[in-house]
């Protein structure tokens, strides 16, 4: 643990916040979306009727109901799992993370990674002393060319890291013959993917595309699931479908963690699963999010054109813009925080930490309305400043 960081989002998040105050810095869905109505009604009736249950210890492999309402759910509306794979609940899915470098990954041994890529994942590695190679990104996901290159140059690679859909910090997502080509080099290599897909339900435009756990037919890839994304990420409940040998070493892993999910909001998803109306739930969410997203395109278009660029993601929760060459999207972020507005550096996502970026990312599913109006208009003017600068 020495050499390692406290995450630069988590501690943006503590900074106070004043009334003028814009976060953009957040990953957080809106609380708009919490199905709190539903949940209560859920919760009183567990209490009620179930407590016992709810509150006594569990099985580590997670509350059975929930798991075969997983199973189901992504099976038939996904294609995801086969007869080789099994699923347990894991406390998010950043456990999912941390349980798959357990289970596959000793000390130096080489973990290869978008880069830029998430910083939760990123940290996960660091902690078990994991070598991290970057892999470039472009609108497309990542570069397959580089990944092969990597494959067969560098030693003792373990594990593929990769978030296809809709991707944290870029919001890109990765084609379909990527997709393919990622797959035929695990198996040409005997390498694990982790397919980390938080976001991969909350698409607003263009055309679904498979889940590359989808398309596994041998075992290779380890889905990372959440309902943070489409019910609410403090209940900390998510999910890992994977070949059945892996499973079952996480789920050993997991009994020394934590022994089990929580068991009450296990139960209570469960119970919002099988009122049959997540589907319309995460419909909502979608149309609430396109409407954000777009808010912020416009704002960015009428105060930021020419200043820097940035991509139109189809689903997840952020927007990546870049600075011209020779700008520090560490050094934007720092005139900003003295506006009171916070977006994220790139070099935070970077696999190389002292790696300077041009990169940003903004949140756009938390703010109001009112702050994505304001705050982009805030970072339009502090950009040209810091351009005529």
């Amino acid at each position: 643990m020495g050499e390692l960081q406290s995450s630069t989002i988590r501690e943006i998040l503590k900074m106070p916040q004043t009334p003028d105050s814009v976060s953009f810095s957040a990953g957080n869905p809106s609380p708009l979306t919490f199905p709190h109505e539903d949940m209560a009604k859920i919760a009183a009736e567990i209490f009620q009727n179930d407590y016992v249950t709810a509150l006594q210890y569990g099985i580590t492999e997670g509350y059975e109901p929930l798991r075969a309402a997983i199973s189901q759910r992504m099976s038939s509306k996904y294609g995801i799992g086969s007869d080789l794979d099994d699923v347990i609940v894991t406390s998010g899915g950043q456990q999912v993370i941390d349980l798959a470098i357990k289970v596959l990954v000793n000390e130096n041994d080489t973990i290869l990674c978008e880069s830029p890529s998430f910083i939760g994942a990123l940290n996960a590695f660091r902690s078990y002393n994991a070598r991290l190679v970057g892999i470039p990104v472009d609108k497309d996901g990542m570069d397959i060319d580089s990944l092969e290159k990597a494959l067969r140059t560098e030693p003792n690679v373990r594990l593929i890291y990769t978030i296809p859909t809709f991707h944290n910090p870029c919001g890109c997502t990765m084609s379909l013959d990527r997709r393919k080509r990622i797959l035929e080099l695990a198996k040409k290599y005997g390498v694990f993917i982790l397919e980390d897909s938080p976001y991969f339900e909350l698409r607003y435009s263009g055309e679904d595309l498979p889940t590359l756990k989808s398309m596994d037919t041998e075992g290779y890839v380890i889905f990372a699931g959440s309902f943070s994304k489409v019910i609410a990420p403090g209940i900390r409940v998510g999910f890992v479908c994977a070949h059945r040998d892996i499973v079952s070493k996480m789920t050993v892993a997991k009994q020394v963690i934590d022994v089990h999910t929580n068991l009450f909001f296990q139960i209570l998803v469960d119970r919002y699963l099988r009122l049959g109306v997540i589907d319309g739930h995460i419909e909502k969410c979608r149309a609430l999010y396109m409407q954000k997203r777009d808010r912020m395109l416009a704002a960015m278009d009428r105060h930021m054109a020419g200043s820097a660029a940035w991509n139109v993601p189809d689903g997840g929760l952020f927007i990546w813009a870049e600075l011209p060459e020779g700008y520090d999207g560490l050094e934007l972020c720092r005139r900003l925080k003295d506006r009171n507005i916070s977006c994220v550096p790139g070099n935070t996502f970077c696999v190389d930490q002292k790696q300077v970026s041009r990169g940003f990312r903004l949140n756009f599913s938390l703010p109001s309305d009112e702050q994505i109006d304001r705050g982009i208009a805030v970072i339009g003017q502090v950009l040209s400043e810091y351009i005529r600068s």
